[in-house]
This record gives structure tokens, C-alpha cells and sequence, in this order.
């Protein structure tokens, strides 16, 4: 339930609920929130078993559509194409990741510029003097 929450906003929550609560509350409030959180999860996990035993067979009918539709939601692009065009195949995405180069052997990572050396000049510019232009460049 809480899996997307990290270690740091666990501990701003924990200190904001200091400060609001005080630190004679806190315990009781702790206690109700997690008996509440165990009450809740106690009547979903009661409710899908009660469908389950009156629904029957016809339960894992209603969970297919479900269950495909949590798959594609998690899927990437990528994933889609591969899995509904090219049943399954992704050899056309590896051998294109072979022959078109990453921006990152492009450019570089750390610097997002080109790893290549820019062009010496003979002497430093004189003042008001314009540097030369690459005409393969532009």
C-alpha cells in the first residue's frame, strides 16, 4: 500500500505528526491508524473471498480482463509493439539499437557536448574580429 512512500517522507510525516499531535498523543494515534489500516485490509481481503466463493469459476472470468489491463498498464511502448505486432520477436529493436548510436556515445554523458575537438586558430582574435565559420557546420 505504501510502496511508493521512501524512508524520508516516511520520517516528515513522523515529524510533522510530533508537531501536531504532541508527544503524549502520538502512540494512541499510531495505534488507531494501524488498527484501522488492519481493519480495512481485514474487509477487502473478506469481500474478494466472499465473491470468490459465491461467484464461483465465474470469479476468474471477472479477473482475467483485470489482470490484462494491469499488465498493459505497466507495459512500455516498446513492450506493446513487441508483444501485439511482433509476437514477441524483439530482434527489429535490437539490431536497431545496434546500428543507430545512443545519444550519450553522441554527445557524451557528462558534459552533453560533443567529444570531438574544436578547430584551432593560428593566433588569439584581434578585437572586433570575428571568428572564422565552419561552413560544414552551419
Amino acid at each position: 500500500m505504501f510502496s511508493n512512500i521512501g524512508w524520508s517522507e516516511m520520517l516528515i510525516l513522523l515529524v510533522a505528526a510530533l508537531v501536531i499531535l504532541g508527544p503524549e498523543r502520538l502512540p494512541g494515534a499510531v495505534r488507531w491508524t494501524t488498527r484501522s489500516l488492519r481493519q480495512v485490509r481485514d474487509y477487502a481481503s473478506g469481500a474478494t473471498a466472499q465473491l470468490k466463493q459465491e461467484l464461483g469459476p465465474e470469479f476468474d472470468e471477472l479477473r482475467k480482463p483485470l489482470a490484462d489491463l494491469n499488465e498493459l498498464r505497466g507495459m512500455t511502448p516498446r513492450a506493446v509493439v513487441t508483444k501485439h505486432l511482433l509476437n514477441g520477436d524483439d530482434s527489429v529493436f535490437r539490431e536497431l539499437d545496434k546500428a543507430v548510436p545512443r545519444k550519450e556515445d553522441l554527445f557524451g554523458a557528462a558534459s552533453g557536448m560533443p567529444d570531438h575537438p574544436m578547430p584551432k586558430l593560428d593566433k588569439p582574435l584581434a578585437r572586433n574580429e570575428r571568428p572564422p565559420i565552419d561552413d560544414d557546420a552551419t
